[in-house]
């Protein structure tokens, strides 16, 4: 797959968005990644909040899946399995014997069609044929980036001729603090969800909805990464059941710091919150990645992931940074 990434390189090159008031981001169409995103802070210095690579060979490769996005199914499906109007699939097994984020060639290695549509957007196309790493169905989706004068929008659509799972994501890593090797730790987090979903030894969800009352994966109110990662029973690889509520945000974050404050507002029923240390820097990064419930097809009690032919899938983030403080 490299090799073939490798050739089409040179016809494919980052594209930059900006907007008047200074916020600037850059995607590419390997893997309709978001690369970079500049804010500013309360001094008004704008500085890159996304974490990843210096150079293009290392965006080749991109394990850590930095501003990818992710398909046909982010996150987990258990042993690589799900039955679908009676018949057993089998998908790649990438992560031991479970499918994680799209498979060995995900939507994240693949070069998407690009379409400039503004100066502030741009969309990304892809045709994902029936039984690219095992799924049933021809799908064909679209990626569009929509920078505002403070706010970037991923917003992915999909249709099928075949049932077949789907659960698209954004992948960034997030440091508001400009500083790629500054711990996150001191970031107040705050998740509107009053349930999350607890994961076997192997990241799989037991299917279990559990209250956040008590535990340290309680973010109703803005609280400190670090405080309840002190608490909590394991690092943060989880789903938050969130509420989705029209014009309220799922998340906020603000680093005292920089006086950088983040929103992030979707349509979906989970957020996915990941602590990461990438380069070796503890805890310098989180991801908040909008989805359905992992291995939600393994569990009649989650919500519907399968698309039908004739639907319309469609998934939404939008980061919006108010002033900072």
């Amino acid at each position: 797959m490299l090799s073939v990434i490798h050739r089409f390189m040179s016809l494919s090159k980052s594209i930059t968005l900006s907007h008047p008031s200074g916020i600037t981001a850059i995607v590419h169409p390997l893997g309709a990644t978001l690369r970079s995103l500049w804010v500013p802070d309360r001094e008004g210095r704008m500085e890159k909040i996304l974490v990843g690579f210096d150079s293009e060979e290392a965006w080749l490769k991109n394990d850590p899946h930095f501003g990818c996005t992710i398909g046909r199914y982010a996150n987990r499906i258990a042993n690589g399995q799900f039955t679908l109007d009676g018949t057993v699939h089998q998908v790649s097994q990438n992560q031991g014997n479970h499918h994680l984020h799209g498979g060995f060639n995900s939507f994240s290695k693949v070069i998407w069609e690009t379409e400039i549509l503004s100066d502030h957007a741009v969309r990304f196309s892809y045709h994902s044929p029936d039984d690219e790493e095992g799924f049933p169905g021809n799908l064909d989706i679209t990626v569009d980036y929509i920078l505002g004068k403070n706010f970037l929008t991923w917003k992915a659509t999909a249709t099928t001729d075949r049932a077949t799972p789907i659960n698209l994501t954004c992948h960034p890593y997030f440091n508001l603090t400009g500083n790629p090797q500054q711990s996150i730790l001191q970031h107040e987090l705050q998740i509107d969800a009053e349930k999350y979903l607890p994961v076997d030894p192997t990241l799989i969800p037991t299917g279990e909805l559990r209250s956040v009352q008590e535990t340290g994966f309680d973010f109703r109110s803005p609280t400190p990464i670090g405080k309840n990662l002190e608490t909590a029973t394991t690092s943060f690889d989880h789903t938050f059941v969130i509420h989705s509520l029209p014009g309220r945000p799922s998340a906020r974050c603000f680093d005292p710091a920089s006086g950088r404050i983040m929103e992030l507002t979707t349509n979906q029923p989970g957020l996915q919150l990941y602590l990461a240390s990438p380069f070796g820097y503890e805890n310098s990064a989180f991801c908040l990645e909008p989805q359905k419930f992992p291995n939600s097809h393994n569990k009649p009690n989650f919500p519907n992931s399968i698309l039908l032919p004739g639907e319309r899938y469609e998934n939404f983030m939008t980061l919006r940074f108010p002033d900072a403080i």
